[in-house]
C-alpha cells in the first residue's frame, strides 16, 4: 500500500475576503430586519432587491446607492 502526501498551498486563511460580505448594505424596515435576522425569513430592501438579514451594518459601510437615493427622497 503506497501513500501520497497532498500539497497544500501556503495560504492565510484569516487574510481570505469573506465571500459572504454584502457589497452595499440596503435600507430595510427595521421591524421586518429583526423579524429577518431571528426566523431566517427574507426582505424587501428599497431598492427592490430581497435577501435573508445575515449581517448588520457597521458605520461607514458602503450604502446601495439605489436605496440611499430612495431613502433620501422619503426623508422630504
Amino acid at each position: 500500500m503506497a501513500t501520497q502526501t497532498i500539497e497544500r498551498p501556503d495560504i492565510d486563511e484569516r487574510t481570505q475576503k469573506d465571500d459572504d460580505a454584502p457589497k452595499f448594505f440596503h435600507y430595510v424596515k427595521k421591524d421586518k430586519m429583526a423579524e429577518s435576522a431571528v426566523m431566517g425569513t427574507h426582505v424587501v430592501a428599497l431598492c427592490g432587491e430581497v435577501f435573508p438579514v445575515t449581517k448588520a451594518a457597521k458605520p461607514g459601510s458602503p450604502v446601495c446607492p439605489k436605496c440611499k437615493k430612495i431613502y433620501e427622497k422619503l426623508k422630504k
